[in-house]
């Protein structure tokens, strides 16, 4: 045994002996592949032994030594005293060589002994005569040691070994972290594209944004973002300190200053009304309508607004003619002025805005006082350009209006009898409540006013069928007509309205409390009328008549104007539904002659398949709540609910109706009546859930 030691040690310190030398040694001597307890045993002692766990935080095993020195997973480099070795170097190496076989610049430990039973791996291409290396580790020092975020950066070269060493040495080099450059998004556009962002924002969005940093706050109130301030919409929830903000702030680039109803700004016009008034000095549309504000704020706007086009103080009490009197003088561009409801205004104000003010196009004046001034009206007379003419309420009398429209004095068609003048340009006249007026005045409106689209004289309860006997056949683009309450007017006035150049573009007509009208005139506007979108006949005598036809007419008129495009399908293949058009509205309450039959006419047409237009009712109050019901569910798509809720709902009508008449009989008739009330109460309700009705009590049987 010995001989065999001393042999090994002479070659391992010959460098003349090759590595194909020993490996072919090492071929014929592979130890045996254990089992059981000794196999995990090993495999524990090579877990402990690899450098990984150190990263880890892992206690190393005790059975090797620390310090930095590096170790073999393949090979024992444990002490004598190891628990799995053997004292005696000599008994453990059976016939292999204990000695060290490392050249001197490699470091070695103390001592090295070769385990027998260990698991060798031999690394070859073409067969077992390569050389064999050993898979050699090296833990890393711990001032290299790097996380898991820092070994990301760490650049392992290619490994260079020393011929004969047992140990690799990896060199590493530390490669720098490439810093990413943060991106501010927001920071870093330009300012026209935010202002472009924040237009798409409604203005309380905008000033709820303000809250978010201050550079938002900056760019939120920004005069760009507020060239339009039209608080009808958001007048209650902006409070007045971010009104007044938003005006002086964006002053310079606001056009549209629209303050109606901001009875919050009360306070803040006597603390802040010159500033805002120095700021706001481009304005061309100005609206304080319903507003509360001093004297001394409304001059100035008018002194620093010269370009102003849209003027409304319709309701503000502190307006005068001596206000008017500086927009005549600082406005002349002015094409509308609204100042209605003014108890200040007259028409010695107004007449210095027609004399300066040569574009003015609308006028409203109503419930303002001085209309029988000829010189006034005689002027405008003159000036022709007003297209709007609101006076309701006024006290402008037959003289007047004639003077209006015809002048003083003019010549005359000795045929005709006709007054000889350039036609006006009026588009909408309103002479409601004018009391003073009679069918002398209206009739001077015919021959003159060819543009006339709309005419309202509702509460004139002076009028009679002889003042419209030749208006209709001379106002072919009329779409708008409101005679409400004119007591005198009977069928003969609607039918030469059937038979006027009007009638196919009539869209709206109110015949209201002209209780003389019947179904002789309102059928033929129903049939000849055929774009009419409403018609306001309540207190009227009027019958199921009317409606029949109506529901017939809008059924034809359904047919003949082709479908929409329903557009592409929706996930499950089916085609999309498409709301039904209200095509008419009808106002047929407190009409005695209307029955719930007729009711029932329109809600069985409405209730047709494939119906793009429908009719919307209002009817008796205790008819509307079936009625309003029905067209929900119409509108919904659901034509088989409405149809069950339309049937439901006669059967209780009839069963009401018989429960009524006296005789035999009738306390099952009042039993059935009861019985089809509450069915048609649960289909009105949407239907019993589940198939079972609600609970319901029955009463008290005393009372």
């Amino acid at each position: 045994m010995s001989q065999h030691v001393r042999d090994d040690r002479e070659g391992a310190a010959d460098p003349s002996l090759s590595v194909e030398g020993r490996a072919e040694a090492l071929r014929f001597q592979e130890p045996v592949k254990l089992k059981g307890r000794k196999r995990f045993l090993q495999n524990l002692q090579r877990i402990s032994s690899s450098p990984s766990l150190a990263r880890m935080g892992r206690v190393p095993s005790s059975n090797y030594r620390t310090g930095g020195k590096a170790s073999m997973s393949c090979v024992s480099l444990a002490s004598s005293s190891s628990a799995y070795g053997h004292g005696n170097p000599s008994q453990s190496s059976v016939g292999f060589s204990t000695a060290p076989t490392s050249v001197v610049t490699t470091p070695a430990p103390d001592s090295q002994t070769f385990v027998f039973k260990s698991r060798i791996r031999v690394i070859g291409q073409n067969g077992p005569a390569q050389a064999v290396t050993a898979s050699l580790t090296a833990s890393l020092p711990a001032e290299v040691r790097t996380g898991p975020k820092e070994a990301q950066s760490l650049r392992i070269p290619e490994v260079t070994t020393n011929s004969g060493d047992y140990f690799t040495k990896p060199i590493l080099e530390l490669v720098p972290k490439r810093k990413q450059r943060s991106i501010d998004f927001w920071g870093e556009m330009p300012d026209e594209i935010k202002v472009h962002i924040f237009r798409f924002l409604k203005p309380w969005e905008i000033v709820r944004c303000s809250a978010v940093s201050k550079s938002w706050h900056k760019m939120c109130f920004d005069g760009q973002l507020w060239t339009n301030i039209d608080t009808q919409d958001y007048y209650r929830d902006i409070p007045s300190a971010s009104l007044v903000r938003i005006m002086t702030a964006a002053g310079p680039f606001v056009r549209d200053l629209n303050l109606r109803g901001c009875a919050q700004l009360l306070e803040r016009w006597t603390t802040h009304g010159q500033a805002i008034s120095d700021a706001c000095q481009n304005l061309e549309y100005l609206s304080i309508e319903g507003c509360q504000v001093d004297r001394g704020s409304i001059q100035s706007f008018l002194v620093d607004n010269t370009r102003l086009v849209h003027i409304n103080f319709s309701g503000v009490q502190a307006i005068s003619n001596n206000e008017l009197k500086i927009v005549a003088h600082r406005c002349p561009q002015l094409e509308f002025l609204n100042v209605s409801w003014c108890p200040n205004i007259d028409t010695k104000g107004l007449h210095k805005i027609v004399r300066s003010c040569s574009k003015l196009k609308e006028l409203k004046a109503s419930e303002t006082r001085g209309w029988t001034e000829k010189e006034f009206m005689l002027d405008l007379f003159k000036r022709n350009t007003l297209e709007r003419l609101v006076v309701a309420h006024s006290d402008i009398d037959d003289e007047a209006l004639q003077i209006l429209f015809q002048g003083t004095e003019p010549e005359r068609d000795p045929l005709t009898d006709r007054a000889i003048v350039p036609p006006r340009r009026f588009r909408h006249l309103n002479f409601s409540r004018c009391n003073q007026l009679t069918d002398k005045g209206i009739k001077c409106l015919s021959h003159n006013i060819p543009h006339l689209a709309g005419l309202q004289v509702s509460h004139v309860v002076s009028l009679t069928d002889d003042a419209f006997k030749n208006l209709f056949d001379e106002t072919p683009l009329l779409t708008h007509l409101d005679m409400e309450e004119i007591d005198d007017v009977t069928n003969s006035t609607i039918q030469n309205l059937a038979h006027s150049p009007c009638a196919p573009i009539l869209q709206h007509l109110n015949i209201s409390y002209c209780e003389n009208l019947g179904d002789t005139g309102m059928l033929l506007i129903i049939k000849h009328c055929q774009n009419i979108r409403t018609i306001d006949m309540d207190n009227t005598r009027v019958s199921d008549l009317v409606l029949t036809e109506a529901a017939a007419q809008i059924r034809e008129r359904d047919h003949q104007q082709l479908l929409p495009f329903p557009g592409p399908l929706d996930r499950h293949g089916n085609v999309p539904h498409v709301p039904a058009k209200v095509a008419l509205h009808l106002t047929v309450y407190d009409c005695q002659n209307v029955t719930w039959t007729g009711i029932r006419e329109i809600l069985s047409r409405n209730t047709e398949y494939n119906r793009s237009l429908v009719i919307g009712l209002k009817c008796f109050y205790g008819y509307q709540d079936t009625v309003n019901e029905h067209m929900k569910r119409v509108r919904a798509g659901r034509i088989d609910s409405a149809q069950r809720l339309e049937r439901k709902w006669a059967e209780y009508m009839i069963a009401t109706e018989e429960a009524g008449v006296g005789g035999a009989g009738a306390r099952r008739r009042r039993r059935r009546a009861r019985e089809a009330a509450m069915v048609h109460a649960d289909e009105e309700d949407g239907g019993p859930r589940g198939g079972r009705r609600r609970a319901r009590s029955g009463g008290c049987v005393m009372m």
